[in-house]
């Protein structure tokens, strides 16, 4: 079942900004965190950015740190993802996930609900 369904991708020019969102309203169970990853094609999926609940605690990838943010809304349904500075390596599609509890917070296999992914490109 998909429980996750993420949007906000698009075309951006270098240096612009998107939202990206998760929308959780159909998860069944409740959740110790979520996180966003990226994957490129014939590249592994990787993540970019993790929280726990009410982000108690938020980790990124170097190489979006101080350029992404995550955030969720007060009733810890939506996930966001803003994503500032956008650079051409950006060029991803992008997953948001689910944990039941915080456990290897940038571990693929620790995620129990997938979204099917939204497509950040830069253009060139």
């Amino acid at each position: 079942q998909v429980q996750l369904v993420e949007s906000g991708g698009g075309l951006v020019q270098p240096g612009g900004s998107l939202r990206l969102s998760c929308d959780g309203s159909k998860l069944t169970q409740s959740y110790g965190a979520r996180a966003w990853f990226r994957q490129a094609p014939g590249k592994e999926r990787e993540a970019v950015s993790a929280m726990t609940i009410t982000g108690l605690n938020t980790w990124y990838a170097d190489s979006v740190k101080s350029r992404f943010t995550i955030s969720e809304d007060d009733a810890k349904i939506t996930m966001y993802l803003r994503m500032n500075s956008l650079k051409t390596e950006d060029t991803r599609v992008h997953y948001c996930a689910v944990q039941t509890w915080p456990s290897g917070l940038l571990n693929v296999d620790t995620y129990d609900s997938w979204g099917e992914g939204t497509q950040v490109s830069l253009s060139k």
